[in-house]
Formats: C-alpha cells, sequence, structure tokens
C-alpha cells in the first residue's frame, strides 16, 4: 500500500498555489524518507509532503489547512526518537517539511545573538557562530542533519547542558506560525523582558503540537580558548558523583562535559566500531568523560582536577587528549554507544532524568531490577550524568529472539519507570514524548498539569490540526 494517498483533494491544488508544484511531494518513493523515523519504530502515511521556503508560505499553508480541516505534521531534519515528527497511518495528514527554510538571517556579535530559519541544520549553526568568532554551544550526536527548529521544538538536551542548559536556554526569541495560519513574531534580542507570559517557552518542548518554530534568535558565547579534555576510569557511579563536585569546586564553571559510560557500553564499541580503542591500559567497570573550557592550552586546570581526583581515590586512571583528533577519538566512544548497540541485538532505549545527587543510586538499583525482571539482559546506562540525564538502554539477553524482546518494551519501561518516579524523575529527559511516550504521559504526570496542558492545546489550536495524537 502506497505511503502518499493517491486521492485527489482539495488541499492539493491550495499547496500547489502556494509552495509550486515541486515543492508538493506526492510520489511515493521521494516521500518515503520523510515517513519512517531512524529507529523504524515508527512509520506513517501522508497525503503528501509540502516543503514551504518561508514563513510566509508555512502561514499560507496553516491558513489552508485550517479552514479544510487538514492535520498537519511538521517536520525537521526527521532525527527525533519518539515518533514525534511522523504521520499516522491514515494518510489523510500531510507531513510539513521545513528542512528549505535555512537561512541565517542575521548574526549580531554585539547582543551575542544569531537569527537563523528554522530548518538549519545544528552543525550549520555552530559553523556559523564560528565564523563569527562565537560559540553556539548546543551539541547532540545528530547534529549534522537535526535542524535548529526540531531542537527547539523538543527542547534539546545534548552534551553540554551541564554549562549551558537545554535548548529553552539558549534562546531569546521565536517566530512561530499558529494553526490559523497567524504569525506570531517575536524575534527578540533582549535579555530582560518583563512585560507578562513569556510565549516563547509555550512552543519550545511542544513538539509542534501548538505552532511551528519557523525562526528563532539563539545566544551566542566567547569561544574558550582552549579544551581540556579527559578519558577517565572509575570504579561507581558514587566516585564519578564526586568526582563530578570535586571538578566544579576546582574549575567552577568552565566545567563543560561529564558523561558516564559502563565498562559493557565501552565493550560494545571496541568491539564493532572500526578503529575504536581503549584509551586506557586495563578495563574499568564505568567511565567518566570530562571536558574543562580552560583560560589557555597550558592544561592546568584540568591536571589539577585529575590529580585531586587521584589522590582522593576517585579515579582509577586516566588519558588527557593531546591534540584535537585524540579529543574526537575520546568522543567517537561516547557518540556510537547506542548505535553500537544493534550490534548486539534488540535494544530497548529510555531517555530518563533523575536529581544529579540521585543518580548513582538510580544506577545501583537500575542492574538488579533488571536482571530481576528478565535474567540476562544487559543494561547499557550511559549519558549527562552533569545534568541526571541517563539514557539507560538494555540490550536483550544473548541468544533470545530479537523480536520477543523488543515485544516486552513497554513491561521494560515500567521496572526502568518505577524507579525513575520513585525518585523524583522524569521519564522523558531530552527526547520529547511523541507517540511512544505518550500513553506513558497520565501515569507519571500531575494531572492538574496535564488539565493545563489540553487547555493550552485547545486554545491555540481549536481545531486540533496540529501534530495530532502527539504529547497528547
Amino acid at each position: 500500500m502506497a505511503d502518499v494517498a493517491t486521492a485527489p483533494h482539495p488541499i492539493l491544488e491550495r499547496l500547489t498555489a502556494i509552495v509550486g508544484a515541486r515543492h508538493v511531494v506526492t510520489d511515493p518513493g521521494d516521500a518515503a524518507p520523510y515517513l519512517a523515523e531512524p529507529r523504524d519504530l515508527f512509520h506513517g502515511k501522508a497525503r503528501c509532503v509540502v516543503r514551504p521556503g518561508s514563513t510566509a508560505e508555512v502561514a499560507a499553508v496553516l491558513k489552508a489547512c485550517d479552514e479544510l480541516g487538514v492535520r498537519v505534521v511538521p517536520q525537521g531534519g526527521n532525527t527525533g526518537l519518539v515518533g514525534g515528527q511522523i504521520p499516522d497511518q491514515s494518510g489523510e495528514e500531510i507531513l510539513l517539511s521545513l528542512k528549505r527554510m535555512d537561512r541565517v538571517r542575521e548574526i549580531d556579535k554585539d547582543s551575542m545573538t544569531m537569527t537563523v530559519e528554522a530548518g538549519l541544520t545544528l552543525l550549520r549553526v555552530q559553523e556559523e557562530a564560528e565564523k563569527a568568532g562565537a560559540l553556539f554551544p548546543l551539541s547532540l550526536a545528530a547534529e549534522g542533519s537535526c535542524t535548529i527548529g526540531g531542537n527547539l521544538a523538543t527542547n534539546a538536551g545534548g552534551t553540554a547542558v551541564l554549562a549551558y542548559g537545554n535548548a529553552r536556554d539558549l534562546v531569546t526569541g521565536l517566530e512561530v506560525v499558529l494553526a490559523d495560519g497567524r504569525v506570531l513574531s517575536n524575534l527578540s534580542k533582549l535579555k530582560k523582558d518583563n512585560t507578562g507570559y513569556d510565549l516563547k517557552h509555550l512552543f519550545m518542548g511542544s513538539e509542534g503540537t501548538l505552532g511551528i518554530i519557523t525562526a528563532a534568535v539563539v545566544k551566542l558565547y566567547p569561544r574558550p580558548r582552549a579544551m581540556e579534555t579527559a578519558f577517565i576510569g572509575l570504579k561507581s557511579p558514587r566516585a564519578a558523583l564526586a568526582l563530578l563536585n570535586l571538578a566544579q569546586e576546582i574549575a567552577g564553571g568552565a566545567v563543560k562535559t561529564f558523561e558516564i559510560m559502563p565498562r559493557f557500553g565501552l565493550e560494545i564499541v571496541l568491539r564493532h566500531a572500526s578503529g575504536a580503542r581503549n584509551p586506557l591500559t586495563s578495563a574499568h567497570d564505568w567511565y567518566v568523560l570530562l571536558e574543562i573550557g580552560a583560560p589557555d592550552e597550558s592544561g592546568e586546570t584540568l591536571m589539577r582536577v585529575l590529580e585531586a581526583g587521584m589522590e582522593s581515590g576517585l579515579i582509577n586512571d586516566a588519558a588527557v587528549a593531546a591534540s584535537l583528533e585524540q579529543r574526537k577519538d575520546f568522543w567517537r566512544l561516547r557518540e556510537l554507544m547506542s548505535e553500537m548497540q544493534k550490534h548486539e541485538g534488540g535494544s530497548i532505549k529510555h531517555d530518563v532524568s533523575v536529581p544529579v545527587a540521585k543518580a548513582p543510586q538510580f544506577l545501583e538499583e537500575l542492574y538488579p531490577a533488571i536482571e530481576r525482571f528478565m535474567p540476562g539482559a544487559r543494561p547499557v546506562p550511559f549519558g549527562h550524568l552533569g545534568d541526571g540525564n541517563i539514557h539507560a538502554n538494555v540490550s536483550q539477553p544473548v541468544g533470545m529472539d530479537k523480536q520477543a524482546f523488543l515485544d516486552r518494551w513497554y513491561e521494560m519501561n515500567e521496572v526502568v519507570h518505577s524507579i525513575v518516579v520513585r525518585l523524583g524523575g522524569s521519564i522523558s529527559a531530552e527526547h520529547g514524548v511523541g507517540t511512544l511516550k505518550r500513553d506513558l504521559l497520565p501515569g507519571v504526570k500531575d494531572p492538574v498539569a496535564l488539565e493545563v496542558m489540553r487547555a493550552i492545546k485547545k486554545t491555540l489550536d481549536p481545531k486540533g490540526i496540529l501534530n495530532p495524537g502527539k504529547v497528547l
């Protein structure tokens, strides 16, 4: 069955008049890349894929859809992991891709801001900031293909949250097209604006259910003169947390990244990734990737942290990146951890957060809980210890049928999420809710909060045309 509807509909003529026939995609082969997500968990159908090239065109598209009652699924780089960017199976929705909207509208070095359109890839935003002698700190593994609009719509986290915050912390203004085609234009550069509700925060993290972000003013930061990077072996998550506290005592806000990885996770990467090697001479139960933004290239700050960690017994071994290539090699070990799991069979993924102080307790409880539920299952919890966000992935037991393992996805969720909720955490730290976690939300979210969310949705999207069935 075709993934793009073949029956004519009045919306197709309207869309063609707005963006041109070339940008209304109805061919199933051309539309296919938009209709499945990276993990292959969600596949959708669409009446068409429409690719507007300007805010005015997005506004006209939504106005037409609102008038005709056609539902719209917005999409950036199609890198989301919870199905929020994929249409349903009805074939009646249209998919609105923002990838043509990829201009840098302005760089204001004095205000330390950059105004960018939603379809610009995160990597391009970083590169344009670097050309201007500045830093845009949002960074994640998919940065070469994910878009800044998608990052903001999902409130992406990444590896620098410890120092700079989530995506919502990196924005001063937004341009958003509402469900009926009106444009909310608030491309403000202001650091202070106390004139009522801060509306931009409604749309960041809303996953396209309240409006479609078409442009943003993002914050720029001074570039660190040097980045000191270490790959560290230690015995436990508690030792890792103590090392984080020690690093912050010594280096303060210069600690940019603090990533934790288990021994089995590193073993997977070393086993399956071409050219990967362990920077340390022996294996350790846990590893940390630590980065410090330094005022110069002396390496003194990092060495002070490592020496103090050794003296206090927190660090078993450490390697310091002596070159940019070595730094990339260290990062590759961390960034490939999720991808390399596929070589070990089925993998059930969790994107959770707990208070930083409780992260060691979460990891200590996680292993026995999974073993009780499914003997032989292999946890691969890794991620951003500095902000409490752990990707508590689980690989299937050796020899188990892959589909039989994946069929127990939601049961495994219950095992992991029950610990998270008891520790005051969240079942979605940075990937969003989408379709994957939508039905889990009522079990973990405050009922009054859900009522408020539904009321906001009804007010901004009374006909329910924006990304229906996602989040709520």
